[in-house]
């Protein structure tokens, strides 16, 4: 099948690209940019995406999918439907599955799940076994099977010398560990400690349990010349700590959720367990420092941290109710509307931060826009004001705070693969 975008704007900074254009893609390939003759329309599907942008297919670092383990809540097929109807054609997910994904085996489950989806999906290996912090995970056949990455996320990697031994291996592949910073010690609580939480009554976890770990990681990195990378970055402190490290030449990265950005603890009042994740909402404070650290280059890129939960896990006593929201399908929306509506970032800075910097993080090459490449795209509708409905999520769950919130900005279209999503259908290229 023939596809042709005709008056689109196409945005890469990895390829300095910025101008107005026509794409033929034929079978899932991109055949010309520009100059398309009479004999490039035969037979072709024509969609005339004037005043649309077409930017490297946007690239989630930190999703859940819940697979193996709990299904009732996600799928890898479910999550890869939610991924795409956000504008996602790659993602990657997190390994506190059960079992957790700390072998070659439930890595190539997971892919094998992935196998033919629009959607691609690079699974991230557990630094330890089951996660639970005594012994390195079996790192080197999970490379070989496809793991891109490694984390014990849900929890800190829990002692120093494993952090440092999972640095040194990792330097082998130049992998990062990724990072949930949090000092279990000070985190039994179920919200950020400061003045809502006093007001609530609601144990509380302080940004310290945050800074510490941070500190901990940056101090390991910097002696072993690892590679780290700080998971959904919440504090101001965080922050500081992060932009100090990079100055002093330290291998630092970091990401920030969409909620992380644009959400304080204040919403917490009414005790909605839709407003309940971890890192937890903190303070007007942390998310300025969180724009500040996305406008100069402290924080690499923004992700999702998707965690799907059921309506009645959701629906529990706040104490009791589990941490976490979706975010893929709300991600894109709520990135223009608060951070490039308002002048924080540019376009370009944007799509940096959701496409290019997160593949780069991980060592995936980051689709080109040109002749002869894969059509890996996104075609973004900046102007579409439009509302939340969790009713329409393509995820299983439906736990979000975002739900009637009007966003503006919206993925129209999506290809990879030899697929195109469009209309909230799936259709073959090939």
């Amino acid at each position: 099948m023939k596809l042709v975008f005709k008056n689109i704007h196409i945005i890469n900074p990895d390829q300095n690209v910025d101008e107005i254009n026509d794409i033929l893609i034929d079978k899932g390939i991109i055949k010309k940019v520009g100059n398309l003759n009479k004999e490039d329309f035969e037979s072709a599907i024509e969609y005339d995406f004037e005043d649309k942008i077409c930017v490297p297919g946007l690239f989630d670092m930190h999703v859940h999918l819940r697979e193996p383990g709990k299904e009732d809540t996600e799928t890898v097929l479910t999550g890869s439907n939610s991924a795409a109807a956000g504008g996602f054609t790659g993602v990657a997910c997190m390994p506190n599955t059960t079992p957790s994904t700390d072998s070659a085996e439930v890595v190539n489950f997971i892919k094998s799940r992935a196998s033919n989806h629009l959607v691609d999906v690079f699974p991230i290996g557990a630094v330890s076994k089951e996660r639970k912090g005594e012994h390195l995970a079996p790192i080197a056949e999970m490379v070989e099977a496809g793991a891109v990455g490694f984390s014990d996320d849900g929890v800190a990697v829990k002692t120093s010398s494993l952090v440092r031994n999972a640095l040194e291996y990792l330097k082998m592949y130049d992998f990062p560990l990724i990072e949930h910073c949090e000092d279990e010690s000070l985190a039994n609580g179920a919200m950020n400690e400061g003045a809502t939480s006093t007001l609530l009554g609601v144990s509380a976890i302080p940004t310290i349990a945050e800074d510490l770990t941070v500190m901990r990681d940056i101090s390991i990195a910097e002696y072993v010349d690892g590679k780290i990378h700080i998971a959904h970055i919440s504090s101001k402190k965080a922050v500081e700590l992060v932009r100090k490290a990079k100055a002093e030449g330290v291998r630092i990265t970091a990401e920030v959720t969409p909620h992380h950005f644009c959400l304080t603890d204040e919403k917490l009042v009414n005790y909605d367990t839709n407003y309940k994740m971890n890192p937890p909402l903190r303070t007007e404070e942390d998310v300025v420092a969180m724009v500040e650290g996305l406008k100069d280059g402290t924080i690499d890129c923004i992700a999702s941290d998707h965690a799907p939960h059921s309506i009645e896990d959701k629906e529990a006593e706040f104490i009791f109710a589990p941490n976490g929201i979706l975010g893929l399908e709300t991600q894109l929306g709520l990135s223009i509307s608060e951070l490039v509506l308002k002048n924080h970032l540019t376009i370009n800075q944007l799509i940096e931060k959701l496409s290019i910097n997160p593949r780069k993080i991980l060592k995936i090459p980051v689709p080109q826009i040109k002749a002869g490449e894969k059509a890996n795209l996104t075609i973004i509708d900046m102007n579409e004001v439009w509302t939340v409905d969790i009713k329409n999520f393509k995820s299983k769950s439906k736990n979000s705070p975002f739900d009637k919130r009007l966003l503006t900005g919206k993925s129209v279209a999506v290809v990879n693969n030899q697929k195109l999503y469009m209309d909230g259908e799936f259709t073959n290229l090939s």
